[in-house]
């Protein structure tokens, strides 16, 4: 992960005394909060309209998840790593190409 990104979101919180509040469930409540509303440009409708809003949404999202991953010490990288290495194992190519069901359905 780029490490100077994750010092600019590190300082914007410091810089204005936040990190008092961001406590691990009021990180994931506002991680939440900006999913839904990264949902909602795709209320009623199949696409996205404003691809502005959609880039905008889509980066609180990736910040607040930064921030969780930093309040825990987490690697990024390492953590997707091991993510996807359990999902290839979960969805072996031959079982899910193509497929959309659960794991335990295929």
């Amino acid at each position: 992960m780029n490490k100077e990104i994750i010092a600019r979101i590190n300082k914007f919180t410091t810089d204005r005394n936040w990190d008092q509040f961001h406590t691990g469930v009021h990180l994931a409540k506002a991680l939440i909060v900006e999913a839904a509303e990264l949902l909602e440009l795709y209320q009623w409708k199949d696409e996205v309209s404003d691809i502005e809003k959609l880039k905008e949404e889509l980066a609180d999202v990736l910040v607040y998840s930064i921030m969780i991953s930093e309040k825990y010490g987490f690697d990024i990288e390492e953590i997707i790593t091991s993510k996807m290495a359990k999902n290839e194992d979960k969805y072996p190519i031959e079982k899910a190409y193509g497929k959309s069901n659960k794991y335990n359905e295929l």
